[in-house]
């Protein structure tokens, strides 16, 4: 058993000190791994891959995935491309495709042309104001399917822009230059909600019949413009118009017939000395007015029966006394809202000559501004 033993362990010390098949492991860099691969090529082939690898045609090129280009000078970060305050005179190229808002306010651009936003179907907002925009293509707008606010404030425009997308809900387009607004300007915006024209040099006679055709709006504001009277044809749909600032003279019994749904109007800053008696009884819903700074001698009448009215402005005008009914109606609970604001300062009233039961339909004593008279 001994020798048994004694020849095995001879056995595996002998084993251990003799060569072995089996070589250390060794790194490889890339071009080794590549060199094994070709072990089995001839040179020819060998000589032929490397000179088709010199001519670029042996490895097809991988490209990295498509990454959105962002315009030269601009910010691009969440679909939002901001290129405003950087002095270009046109629209830049390479704009991200599914950009949803473009801001390209106070720059230099003086044109819109065909293909300026070829491409921007996802767009949703554009800011085009402050630039020196005067002529823009008929087409300009074709691409832009989805776009629903569209800023064009302070540029040259002389006319509407056509073909508007009739995704369109907002626009906002004053101080421009417009001066007249054709039949059918805004046709096919049904879901126009909101248009800011003011502070353009358009009169009434610029308005051409038909000219609101199709839109129901919310909110128009047409201030700081010439209008010496309350546009006729405007939409019936109207929940708010502002057409403060104008140099409008009197205020006509059917010139706001047709807008039984206003809920605030503005009139301040005009030349309105009187309002014809019965001319607001076509405003059952009303809740706002604002007649300042006209030259009213009297409180208007008919207030009395505006059972929702909660704010007037009459201050800055000449109204050198105010009845007792001038306000409130006589009847107890004929108003449904009580008044929370009333200003008649700056007008030649003595407050200590009004009877305090001219505010009895006031909720508030604070809500009554009065102040000094100065001429």
């Amino acid at each position: 058993m001994l020798q048994h033993c004694s020849l095995l362990l001879l056995l595996c010390v002998t084993r251990l000190f003799c060569p072995s098949s089996a070589l250390p492991f060794e790194q490889k860099g890339f071009w080794d791994f590549a060199m094994d691969s070709m072990d089995g090529m001839d040179s020819g082939g060998m000589m032929t891959m490397m000179r088709d690898e010199e001519e670029g045609s042996a490895i097809e090129e991988i490209l990295p995935p498509d990454i959105p280009t962002c315009p030269f000078g601009c910010l691009c970060r969440l679909r939002v491309v901001q290129c405003s305050d950087l002095g270009l005179t046109e629209v830049p190229k390479n704009v991200p495709p599914d950009t949803k808002f473009l801001d390209l306010q106070n720059n230099r651009i003086t044109e819109l042309k065909e293909n300026d936003f070829k491409g921007l179907s996802n767009l949703y907002g554009l800011s085009l104001r402050n630039n020196h925009i005067s002529k823009v293509h008929p087409r300009t707008f074709i691409p832009l399917k989805h776009m629903q606010k569209l800023y064009f404030s302070k540029n040259l425009l002389t006319t509407i822009p056509k073909n508007l997308p009739a995704s369109l809900v907002e626009l906002r387009i004053h101080e421009n230059r417009i001066k007249k607004v054709a039949a059918g300007a805004f046709s096919g915006l049904g879901n126009m909600n909101c248009i800011e024209m003011g502070a353009n040099p358009i009169q009434n006679s610029g308005f051409e019949p038909g000219a609101f055709k199709g839109l129901k709006l919310n909110y128009l504001r047409i201030s700081e413009a010439k209008l010496t009277g309350v546009p006729k044809d405007l939409p019936e749909s109207l929940s708010e118009l502002h057409l403060d600032h104008n140099q409008i003279q009197a205020v006509e019994l059917e010139d706001l017939s047709r807008y039984k749904n206003l809920h605030r109007l503005g009139l301040g800053f005009n030349h309105i000395r009187n309002i014809e008696n019965g001319s607001l009884s076509y405003l059952p819903r009303l809740r706002e007015l604002h007649l300042n700074n006209n030259r009213l001698t009297r409180v208007p009448g008919g207030l009395p029966d505006m059972k929702y009215l909660q704010v007037i402005y009459l201050h800055s005008n000449s109204i050198s006394q105010v009845g007792m009914d001038d306000f409130c109606p006589r009847g107890f609970g004929m108003k449904r809202t009580f008044y929370n604001g009333i200003s008649l300062f700056a007008n030649p009233v003595n407050y200590w000559e009004v009877q305090p039961a001219t505010f009895r339909c006031v909720s508030d004593r604070l809500a009554i501004q009065f102040g000094n008279y100065k001429k």
